[in-house]
């Protein structure tokens, strides 16, 4: 794992900047499912005490990303299919409920920012910036749920948009899986434009599901070529 140093203008308390550098070594693939979070270490690489990476171990904990384990310390969560499924599920309540909402209250220059996003998320998809695109997929998400307000719907949409990232099934999505995702975010943008509550509900819930019934056939593909391995 490597870490990059925390900015040395940042207004923000060092716990709060090491729990944001933590989540995005582990949204971006660089920590993966399981593997263990050394205090010092990350301390070292942050240029920073212990005791504000402590808190950000604490509050990643509390967000469902890693588990702090007795006798063991902090690792990386890992969930099984079930979990995985549930949670899918419970993103695209949520982030249903949330479209429905950002339609009734998202703003010009919202819009703007979420067609401005589809542009670059259109660029990115045809190059091999596997990071750089699932960073613009969480940019457009994360404007839809400001789009909609809410601080606990925030919250709740974080914890389980989150966790199956980590698993990085996005990694293996086909130049026809990309295109798929772009086409949901352009089409929700119309609708949001449009003040359609109901469509745009329904609309980032079939966006959702999609993304799940993919992943569930990528861990599929993945477990039968590793018994053939075997």
């Amino acid at each position: 794992m490597r870490l990059n140093e925390l900015p040395a203008n940042s207004l923000r308390t060092a716990a709060a900047a090491a729990a944001e550098a933590i989540r995005t070594a582990i949204l971006e693939g660089e920590i993966g499912p399981g593997e263990r979070l050394k205090e010092k270490e990350i301390a070292l690489q942050l240029g920073i005490s212990s005791t504000p990476v402590r808190e950000a171990l604490q509050s990643l904990d509390a967000e469902g990303l890693i588990e702090i384990i007795p006798n063991r310390g902090a690792v990386v969560r890992s969930y099984d299919e079930a979990t995985l499924e549930e949670l899918y599920r419970l993103r695209a309540l949520l982030e249903g409920h949330a479209a429905r909402e950002a339609a009734a209250r998202i703003t010009e220059p919202q819009l703007r920012a979420l067609e401005a996003s589809c542009e670059r998320f259109g660029r990115l998809r045809a190059s091999d910036d596997v990071r750089s695109l699932v960073r613009e997929n969480l940019v457009f998400h994360s404007a839809v749920l400001e789009a909609a307000g809410g601080e606990m719907l925030t919250e709740l949409v974080h914890k389980v948009m989150h966790i199956p990232i980590i698993y990085r099934v996005y990694i293996w999505y086909s130049p026809e899986q990309k295109l798929v995702s772009e086409r949901y975010h352009r089409q929700l943008v119309r609708v949001l434009r449009e003040r359609d509550a109901p469509r745009a509900e329904a609309v980032m819930q079939e966006h959702v599901l999609e993304a799940r019934d993919v992943a569930r056939q990528l861990r599929l593909r993945r477990r039968d070529d590793a018994a053939r391995v075997i």
